[in-house]
């Protein structure tokens, strides 16, 4: 009895201290302390973090910095992934203007010399005997004589993952191909959470007229399938980078605008939006300051599912040629050039930029669940 007693009170101090500190907890801070624990959705972050830094330095670093990761060797066709070849650079007098950093960051810079893949090279006492690379057996190539003066340095150059059908570095187009991916979703979605907020908002905090005017509309919008409006909108806007955005964006928003209308007509009868009623503000202020910040969860959740569903319409638009248009590097672009490739050796050609949608998607997918299960005010 005296131990219990003497235990009592300690118990009683500790449950004290627990509920104390789960009351001072902040919902960001029980946020992210949920989003930790959740382990698929941690590595799911990470990763979308290296994406993003990979894209963003874009031609910094890809193995080939030349604009659209263009460089093509036709005797380097289809070389299987992690193969080496050596490269000489030769003087022929080209002239290449100076860019800076951020110039070749974004867009790429050319290259100085000309570069030719060689099968040997020998030094002789005032120049240089090389022997271009033919790609067959034996290689019988042709001989160069070149002085020490115009061969500026000979490389080695590893293909990690290969080369296409035209000679070009895969790695380096799946790497610049990641910024049409990212690009498309990020641009996409803002355009069809600026649409879908403002109409759903309107329609379900004024209700009336208004609402079944939006509502008509969005029926309309979602009756007609999904790809069969985006290569309508394509065909209308024409071919190119930022039509697919456009495109893509303007078939999205139908999803927001319904989650956002269901939100807000949940939220507008509750007493704190009765109060800032009654103390005369504004209708912009009550939907941007006291609705809206209220509903960011789902919002987020659906975003995720949207950049993914983006990257995917891109892909398929690409695939079908009505995307992105070469020389620029699309996944979609990759996949629609090399499918053929399948049924020979080099099927992987086709499988790596699929993979590479495949994890992506996969990602937003993950990271999405993650944010909505981490939001979830029922879960422990």
């Amino acid at each position: 009895m005296t131990l219990l007693q003497h235990l009592m009170p300690r118990q009683r101090s500790f449950v004290a201290n627990a509920a104390k500190g789960a009351q001072s907890e902040s919902p960001r801070a029980l946020f992210w302390r949920r989003f930790r624990r959740n382990k698929p959705a941690m590595v799911s972050g990470v990763a979308l973090a290296l994406m993003a830094i990979m894209a963003l330095l874009g031609y910094l670093i890809t193995p080939d910095s030349t604009p659209w990761c263009n460089q093509q060797y036709l005797e380097l066709a289809t070389m299987k992934p992690g193969s080496r070849m050596r490269f000489a650079y030769i003087d022929d007098g080209r002239e290449v203007e100076p860019c800076s950093l951020l110039h070749k960051m974004i867009y790429g810079k050319p290259l100085e010399y000309k570069a030719i893949p060689v099968y040997s090279a020998r030094q002789t006492d005032n120049a240089w005997e090389l022997e271009t690379y033919t790609g067959s057996e034996p290689n019988d190539g042709e001989i160069l004589t070149v002085s020490n003066t115009q061969l500026k340095k000979l490389e080695q150059r590893t293909f990690w993952l290969g080369t296409d059908s035209y000679g070009r570095d895969v790695l380096s187009q799946i790497m610049i191909g990641s910024r049409v991916s990212l690009s498309v979703g990020l641009i996409a979605v803002a355009i069809a959470l600026l649409i879908g907020i403002l109409l759903g908002s309107l329609a379900a905090y004024y209700g009336g007229w208004i609402d079944n005017v939006i509502m008509w509309f969005i029926n309309v919008v979602w009756s007609i399938p999904t790809v069969l409006l985006v290569v309508a909108i394509t065909f209308a806007l024409g071919k190119g980078f930022w039509q697919v955005f456009i495109a893509v964006g303007l078939t999205m928003w139908v999803d927001v605008a319904r989650v956002v209308r269901g939100q807000v007509l949940s939220i507008k009868e509750k007493e704190y939006i009765e109060a800032t009623r009654a103390m005369g503000f504004r209708t912009g202020r009550i939907i941007l300051r006291h609705i809206l910040p209220n509903i960011v969860g789902p919002v987020i959740v659906i975003t995720a599912s949207n950049f993914a569903s983006a990257i995917l319409l891109e892909a398929g638009l690409s695939f079908l040629g009505i995307g992105v248009q070469p020389p620029m590097p699309s996944w979609g672009t990759m996949v629609k050039e090399n499918y053929g490739q399948i049924l020979l050796d080099s099927a992987y050609l086709a499988f790596i930029p699929g993979i590479a949608i495949m994890i992506t998607v996969l990602i937003f997918m993950l990271l999405g669940n993650g944010v909505r299960d981490a939001m979830d005010v029922k879960s422990k």
